[in-house]
């Protein structure tokens, strides 16, 4: 919002006789666009890396549930290295030490590695495969590293919208709509809900290539760790298939003193 500096008040006549102020203005500041806000969010504070426990609960069509556990790393790019991600699960037995790694590049295509422990090997996912579901969940591949901003366009949908947290207090939010620039997108569309104060997204609605909505990202529980705001409880909602994957975070610290080899294909293979 614009803001003018009023005038400064000069203290004694005689000081007024001498001289007499003119109004001081600043320089406008420019309009915040869309895509600002949401470099806002990916950019916001997130420590230098980060260790969490958490847990995910598939429940299907039928209300069945299968939980499993799991543990993700981060660490903050710099530079011309992207940001990294790898994610391995523990239990339950028939999915333990499967594992996925993801490094984000600024200027060209992120990089996913996926490590199957009964093969023994490591598998690339194919960017035709980014948006195929992850590990049986309502995750994508794509979810998990994060978007390229360069690949989509944006808009405001609401620039003064609001969210109602799980504890029923509102807090002020930009509705933001994204636009994939790949007509083939399977998803093609989708609005997210920022916070202001936060720059934390805490909702988000994907839109299929009929605009309908089919999945639904909510934020369940947020708080500080470390100072830090952290998602420690999310729901993805499938509409299409009737699924829904639960994530809970149970533990979690930042600035641990990760390196790049945590991040290597060889540490992705290593089974703990």
């Amino acid at each position: 919002m614009n803001r003018l500096t009023g005038r400064i008040a000069m203290a004694g006549l005689a000081l007024l006789t001498l001289w007499q102020p003119r109004p001081v203005h600043t320089q406008p500041k420019p309009a915040l666009t869309a895509e600002a806000v949401v470099r806002q969010a990916q950019d916001r504070e997130t420590g230098r890396d980060s260790r969490a426990d958490m847990r995910m609960r598939l429940i299907d069509r039928q209300g069945r549930a299968r939980e499993r556990v799991m543990t993700l790393l981060t660490r903050r790019g710099s530079g011309q290295t992207g940001d990294r991600t790898l994610l391995r699960f523990s239990s339950p037995s028939d999915i333990r030490n499967t594992g996925l790694l993801v490094w984000e590049h600024p200027e060209k295509e992120d990089e996913r590695f996926l490590f199957l422990p009964a093969l023994g090997r490591v598998r690339r996912i194919a960017g035709a495969e980014k948006q195929e579901s992850f590990a049986g969940s309502d995750l994508s591949y794509e979810d998990i590293g994060g978007r390229q901003i360069a690949d989509y366009t944006y808009a405001f949908a609401d620039e003064h919208g609001a969210w109602t947290a799980p504890d029923g207090s509102k807090q002020e939010a930009w509705l933001v709509e994204s636009r994939a620039k790949d007509a083939g997108a399977p998803y093609p569309r989708s609005v997210s809900t920022i916070l202001k104060a936060s720059h934390v997204m805490v909702h988000a609605d994907e839109f299929d290539r009929h605009n309908e909505r089919a999945k639904v990202f909510d934020v369940r529980r947020l708080d500080k760790v470390d100072g830090i705001w952290t998602v420690l409880a999310l729901s993805v909602t499938n509409e299409k298939a009737h699924t829904r994957t639960e994530l809970e975070t149970t533990g979690i610290r930042y600035n641990v003193g990760l390196t790049e080899d945590d991040f290597s294909r060889r540490r992705l293979e290593q089974v703990p």
